[in-house]
C-alpha cells in the first residue's frame, strides 16, 4: 500500500460506503417481497438448514414469540415447512420449501436490478463503472479475509 494511504482510513471510509449501499439497498420495497423480519428468518433458516422455531429465533437474538409469528406467516404463505423433530416428536423442525428458496433469489435479484438501474442512470462514467467492477472481487476477498 502506498505510503499517502492509511489503512485505518480506509477500513472506516470502506465500511461507511458499504454499509449506506447495504442499508439503502436493503430499505427499498420489493413487490410481493418479504418483510425484515421474514427475510431474515427465512434467510437464516436457508444457510442454516433445518432448525426448530426456539433456536432460530436464539440464532437471530428475537424473542421466540416473535420467530414464531414470524414463522407463522412464512408458513401460510407456504415459505416454509414445519415437521416432526425426528429426535423429539414433540417439536417441529422448520425448513424452507422451493417456494421460499424461490423468494430469496428473487429479492437478491430485486436488489440486483435496483444496483443495475442505479450503475446505468447516466450518473456513472465508464471508467467509473470499470472501476466499480474491478472492486468487486477485492470486496469479497476482503470479506473472506475478515
Amino acid at each position: 500500500m502506498g505510503d499517502e494511504l492509511n489503512p485505518g482510513e480506509v477500513a472506516t471510509t470502506l465500511l461507511a460506503s458499504l454499509s449506506v449501499l447495504v442499508r439503502r439497498v436493503r430499505q427499498v420495497p420489493v413487490e410481493g417481497g418479504l418483510t425484515m423480519p421474514e427475510r431474515t428468518a427465512l434467510s437464516h433458516l436457508a444457510r442454516s438448514g433445518p432448525t426448530t422455531s426456539s433456536e432460530l429465533a436464539r440464532e437471530v437474538q428475537i424473542t421466540a414469540q416473535s420467530m414464531g409469528a414470524t414463522l407463522g406467516e412464512l408458513r401460510a404463505r407456504g415459505l416454509v415447512e414445519r415437521r416432526p423433530d425426528p429426535h423429539d416428536g414433540r417439536r417441529g423442525v422448520m425448513s424452507v420449501t422451493d417456494a421460499g428458496h424461490q423468494a430469496l433469489r428473487d429479492k437478491r435479484n430485486a436488489r440486483a436490478e435496483l444496483i443495475a438501474r442505479a450503475l446505468t442512470n447516466g450518473e456513472f462514467t465508464p471508467a467509473e463503472l470499470e472501476q466499480l467492477a474491478a472492486s468487486a472481487p477485492l470486496l469479497a476477498r476482503l470479506a473472506q479475509n475478515i
